[in-house]
């Protein structure tokens, strides 16, 4: 694993820093790393949520180093574009509830990284933008595709069309984060978030981020109220279940194993 890629565990919550400075930039290696620690975490029984946030206090990520693409090799540029889509993915199919602690600015690859993940928090100080299209190139790792749902096409056009960099009050306006938070506190709230989305079951969590997700695709209401019915009944195979309901019926907090 790469030092690019920071991995901390606090009982049922990783906490994930990208660990590049000055500006947290991505590379190959703190790509691949991501993918193999997010990947790790959901083969951990014991990990429930996930915190994403940036070393130091300007930066959560810059997003890609443009020396990657100074050059104009093709080639290069595919093995980077696969390595960021295999990396977000990943980011964003995490079993758990995923939360950016968005602690400076997060520009292109970097604000592209807190949009792969369930929840954002931002701090007073922080900047948002995809600027990609101010030097020839776009976003490609989901930006194009993730931006429009929670924004809406209109502002995802003005970010995108036209490089509009937006600052953490704008961004909770139009539904980019769910939050604003004073400086140097975006990972103690995003903790915080992480503390109550472990007291819920771990399998009801990936099934219901399933089916919330599973609205991204397309599928009819009828669809979506069958897999909800589907799911339901499959959580009666699972531990999750019995130990949840006997725990409120006995009165007591519920030892959760995620199976």
């Amino acid at each position: 694993m790469s030092d690019l890629i920071q991995l901390e565990k606090r009982d049922h919550i990783a906490i994930i820093t990208i660990n590049n400075p000055p500006a947290n930039t991505w590379t190959l290696d703190s790509l691949h790393a991501l993918t193999e620690t997010v990947e790790a975490l959901n083969a951990d029984d014991n990990i429930f949520a996930l915190v994403v946030t940036g070393q130091g206090e300007k930066f959560f990520s810059a997003g890609a180093d443009l020396k990657s693409f100074a050059d104009g090799d093709a080639g290069k540029a595919n093995v980077m574009a696969q390595a960021f889509g295999k990396a977000f993915d990943a980011l964003t199919r995490f079993r758990g509830v995923s939360i950016a602690a968005i602690n400076g600015y997060a520009m292109g690859g970097g604000l592209e990284c807190a949009l792969s993940c369930d929840m954002r928090i931002a701090e007073e100080q922080a900047q948002m933008a995809l600027p990609e299209a101010s030097v020839g190139l776009l976003p490609c790792a989901g930006g194009t595709q993730n931006l429009p749902w929670l924004v809406g096409e209109g502002w995802a056009k003005r970010m995108i069309l036209c490089g509009e960099r937006i600052k953490a009050d704008r961004a909770q306006a139009i539904g980019l984060v769910e939050e604003v938070v004073a400086t140097g506190t975006a990972l103690d709230k995003a903790l915080e978030l992480a503390a109550m989305a472990c007291k819920q079951s771990p399998s009801s969590t990936a099934r219901c981020k399933s089916l919330v997700m599973s609205a991204r695709e397309g599928r009819s209401h009828t669809d979506g109220w069958r897999m909800e019915r589907e799911l339901f009944i499959e959580l009666f195979d699972t531990e999750d279940q019995r130990e949840g309901v006997n725990a409120f019926l006995e009165k007591r907090a519920p030892q959760w194993k995620n199976r």
